[in-house]
């Protein structure tokens, strides 16, 4: 678990870049004034209560909201089954080339799947993943909580942008060992349904002077990684298998 003294100097920058108090905050997320402060200012830290509450108030995923804090996030707030994050890299190598409205017409079917009940315990997080505190740590924890591991990570990047890495290397960046810069900032950015800019802030590391393309051309493909947590493995492979027929559909050019 990464040290919760980290979470004051997130929030604090989040809250700079959107131009927001303190009191603004704890207003919107009905928590007391005196307690977001001691929080904001490493004095205390965060309960769960607190965490949930602001993940409205912000606009962030709850367990996002944990995973800024260096918490571990509760089970319920846990990815559906931890087996299916290998699919989801070959979703999206459906969905490439997909044109809107079969896009929408794909996330609309993904939504419109039944939530499953949880029969399987939540997997502790191997000791290779309990990274030390920094920004690069912060990503790959925001990428567990779509339900990618390193090799799904590495599929998943190679697929949305240019990016064609070792999955160790992917690590490498949740251990502080392989330096953040503009241009793989972006890269998370395009995967995760987190505006580049807060990203940007709750870093550290600034957005490239040229904003980059993601070379999945799919509209809402960061909401699609976000929704395919919820699932199990058999039913992403129903996901692929409508991505396949919608693919079939488009007209010969």
């Amino acid at each position: 678990m990464v040290g919760e003294h980290d979470f004051g100097a997130r929030l604090r920058r989040l809250l700079d870049h959107r131009g927001l108090r303190a009191a603004t905050s704890s207003r919107l997320a009905d928590v007391p004034g005196a307690e977001l402060t001691a929080v904001l200012h490493g004095g205390e830290a965060p309960t769960p209560l607190l965490l949930r509450r602001l993940a409205p108030a912000l606009g962030l995923h709850t367990a996002d909201v944990f995973a800024i804090a260096g918490v571990d996030a509760p089970d319920d707030l846990a990815p559906l089954d931890a087996t299916a994050g290998r699919e989801v890299p070959r979703v999206l190598r459906e969905a490439t080339g997909l044109p809107p409205a079969q896009c929408h017409t794909l996330h609309r079917f993904v939504v419109a799947l039944p939530q499953a009940e949880r029969t399987r315990p939540v997997p502790e997080t191997p000791p290779a993943r309990r990274y030390p505190p920094g920004p690069g740590a912060l990503l790959m924890r925001l990428l567990e909580n779509r339900n990618l591991d390193w090799p799904a990570t590495a599929k998943t990047f190679g697929t949305v942008t240019d990016r064609y890495w070792a999955a160790s290397t992917f690590g490498q960046v949740g251990r502080g060992r392989k330096p953040l810069t503009p241009d793989l900032l972006a890269d998370y950015a395009a995967l995760l349904d987190i505006p580049a800019d807060d990203l940007s802030a709750l870093t550290g590391i600034p957005l490239p002077t040229t904003p980059s393309t993601p070379k999945l051309d799919a509209p809402g493909i960061a909401e699609l990684i976000w929704e395919l947590r919820r699932l199990t493995a058999s039913q992403l492979q129903q996901v692929t298998d409508t991505a396949k027929t919608l693919r079939d559909q488009l007209p010969d050019d």
